[in-house]
This record gives structure tokens, sequence and C-alpha cells, in this order.
């Protein structure tokens, strides 16, 4: 499977599949998992990253142990619209994870999303230790949170 655009993904997806959303850093991964009806995103955890393979390994179990038909990752564009070595990043950890298994992917525009959910932690007066533990996957959540309200308003 090859990177698809976000309105095909539920197509690819056998029933009751669901999706898994991934805010990509340079020193974690946030996952977050959809509901079975791709209608919900929910922060599930954070990787700590290592060596792409292991990263990898560990995402594959997550992927077999909760049944995920694709995936959705936050690209990281600019503001401008423009894309950096960010983006190339992400789009390379993508390729590298396609060579390794045929999943269907699709990147998501992840602009201000950990800027939105720290703003909304710190609104809910989390402390500075908690919104550490929790701002990677809640931004994965919101990156997947997009991407399923974006696949409900295309099926309208």
């Amino acid at each position: 499977m090859s990177i698809v655009a976000t309105a095909e993904l539920k197509s690819l997806l056998r029933r009751d599949q669901r999706l898994l959303g991934l805010d990509l850093g340079t020193k974690t991964i946030g996952l977050a998992l959809s509901d079975a009806s791709l209608t919900v995103a929910t922060p599930l955890a954070t990787i700590t990253r290592k060596k792409f393979t292991l990263d990898a390994k560990e995402l594959f179990l997550v992927i077999e142990s909760k049944d995920v038909g694709g995936l959705v990752l936050g690209l990281p564009v600019s503001m401008d619209g423009s894309e950096g070595p960010r983006c190339q990043s992400v789009r390379q950890f993508a390729a590298n994870l396609l060579a390794m298994r045929d999943i269907p992917l699709a990147f998501q525009d992840e602009r201000l999303s950990t800027a939105a959910v720290t703003r909304t932690l710190l609104e809910a007066d989390t402390s500075r230790k908690r919104r550490a533990e929790v701002v990677d996957k809640m931004a994965a959540a919101y990156i997947l949170q997009g991407a399923l309200d974006f696949m409900a308003r295309a099926r309208l």
C-alpha cells in the first residue's frame, strides 16, 4: 500500500478496524487510537524514540494488538504552507515504515496541534510535569481527530 488521501482511508479498512494517529517528534512518538466507528480519537501512548527499527517494531505491536488498519501521520507543515526539514523527516519515516509493512497511510496537517493541546492543558491547570507526560499522545489525538472529522465531512 502507498500513501493515500485521508478521504480514501476508510474504504481501505476492514469492518471494525481502527486508525492509529502518530505525532512524530525527534524524541518521542505520540500515539492515538480511533474507535471502530472512526468517530473519536483517544490518546493512547507515547513511545520514546530509539532507532527506527526498534520504533517500528513497537508500532507494529500496537497495530497488531489494536486491530489497526491504517495510519494517520501528522505532517509539520510551516505556517506559510511550505514543507521544511521536519516534513522531510516525517515523509522518510513513512517511506521506511511502508517498506516494512503494507498498510494504508495518510498525512494530516498538524499545524498548531501541540500549541492547541498545550493551551488546553494550561487552561485545565495541568502541572508542567503532567503536560510533558501527555502532550505528545494528546497531539496525536488532535491530529487523528482532524482526519476523522475530515472523513466524516467528506461522506456528506
